[in-house]
């Protein structure tokens, strides 16, 4: 994993949740571990890892991903194993 994709992990894992994720880093972290992410209808993007499935819309106007979403983001991953 490049250091890149560690420093967006650890964005992600950061308590309190913080609000200046950038939207494309996530999917190339999800990417970087395995997984695939594909488009759906409108803003909806869909992450694949490990056999599960989890549904995002991509930000607009702005890139940055909202912090409910970064959340429910780090229980997906806790659950899939991956640690910070």
């Amino acid at each position: 994993m490049k250091a890149k994709h560690r420093r967006t992990l650890e964005s992600i894992y950061a308590t309190p949740t913080l609000g200046g994720i950038i939207f494309a880093d996530i999917e190339t972290l999800i990417v970087a571990l395995g997984g695939d992410i594909r488009e759906g209808s409108g803003s909806r993007v869909a992450f694949e890892l490990a056999g599960s499935r989890i549904y995002l819309h991509r930000p607009h106007p702005g890139k940055e991903a909202k912090k409910y979403e970064v959340e429910e983001l780090r229980k997906w991953l806790i659950e899939r194993g991956i640690k910070s």
